[in-house]
């Protein structure tokens, strides 16, 4: 794929690039020069598109009583584990 650049500079992103990085009008993308001369360009993505990605959420949140049950199972477990003295 190729595109022209104008005389303001302006090239047009062939459409299957717009597509394959889901580019919308008014989207800003990100160009990267690496040092062997390569030029990568990305999509500027906002902040909110990152939420959820590192932390993943239960689908509700854990009762009292499950907590408690979970630190008795725990120390239930432990106390096998443990050699008497």
């Amino acid at each position: 794929m190729e595109s022209a650049i104008t005389l303001k500079g302006q090239a047009t992103i062939p459409k299957a690039v717009r597509d394959h990085l889901g580019l919308k009008p008014g989207d800003r993308v990100k160009f990267f020069i690496h040092p062997d001369g390569t030029v990568v360009m990305l999509p500027k993505l906002p902040v909110t598109a990152l939420r959820g990605i590192i932390v993943r959420r239960r689908k509700r949140p854990v009762t009292i009583e499950e907590m408690n049950e979970a630190i008795a199972e725990a120390g239930a477990s432990s106390a096998l584990r443990r050699p008497r003295r």
